[in-house]
């Protein structure tokens, strides 16, 4: 009788060694693998979304991606993923179309226009007041007449009317002899130039240098050394 009574007694430890046999199977189970489509159909929808925010969600590519998401196997590790994924892009749908439809209603409405409706006319505005008269100043004298500083001295010599002629050389100090110009004495032309009778001009270079009145140029006597005196010359004093 007591090989029985053992063989009795073993039996609960061999159902439960036989239980925990299978709970250490099942853990060693490798997780299912990843889906393909899963990857493919999150990328095309990020790169979708991005160009387009919500709109993307009207947009028709959002079909093919739809179609990916239903190819996921039930069994792969993204299905409750690809589920999710699924039901935003339906429940979002649905939402931008109702906006949609709104929306086009609302501007066909703007347009209809509505038998024996009061209207408003909109007078068109007062004319501005006119602009006060700005006080412009005293009149301009105009551009200066005839030569100036930095006219070409070939100027002198064809234009201005040959109005002007090569006078007596002067010596100017620190620049030493340069050529003098001045207004030729004619009715004609101190009519034309009337800033200029009483000028003198220097000419340096090929260019009037600077105009100066004739009061500021003095006449000098120097004596040389044989103790003759030269004629009396002309100096542009400082």
């Amino acid at each position: 009788m007591r090989p029985q009574v053992l063989r009795a007694s073993l039996r609960p430890f061999a159902a439960l060694v036989s239980a925990l046999l299978l709970v250490l199977s099942a853990c060693r189970r490798e997780p299912p693998p990843p889906s393909a489509e899963y990857e493919q159909a999150t990328r095309q929808f990020r790169e979708l979304y991005a160009q387009k925010l919500d709109d993307a969600y009207l947009d028709p590519q959002m079909g093919s991606i739809e179609a990916k998401l239903q190819r996921v196997p039930q069994d792969s590790l993204d299905a409750p993923s690809a589920q999710e994924l699924l039901q935003r892009i339906q429940k979002n749908r649905a939402r931008m179309q109702e906006a949609l439809v709104a929306r086009q209603k609302a501007v066909a409405s703007a347009h209809e226009v509505v038998p024996n409706a009061p209207s408003t006319t909109l007078a068109p505005p007062p004319p501005p007041p006119p602009a006060e008269a700005v006080d412009a100043g005293p009149p301009d004298a105009g551009p200066v007449n005839g030569p100036q500083t930095g006219t070409p001295a070939n100027e002198l010599v064809a234009g201005f009317r040959g109005c002007f002629k090569r006078g007596t050389p002067i010596n100017v100090e620190g620049r030493g002899i340069r050529d003098a110009w001045e207004l030729t004495d004619s009715t004609a032309c101190r009519l034309e130039y009337p800033g200029h009778p009483d000028t003198v001009l220097i000419v340096e270079e090929g260019r009037v240098l600077m105009l100066l009145p004739k009061s500021s140029v003095r006449t000098v006597t120097r004596t040389l050394d044989a103790g003759t005196e030269p004629p009396a010359g002309t100096d542009a004093g400082r």
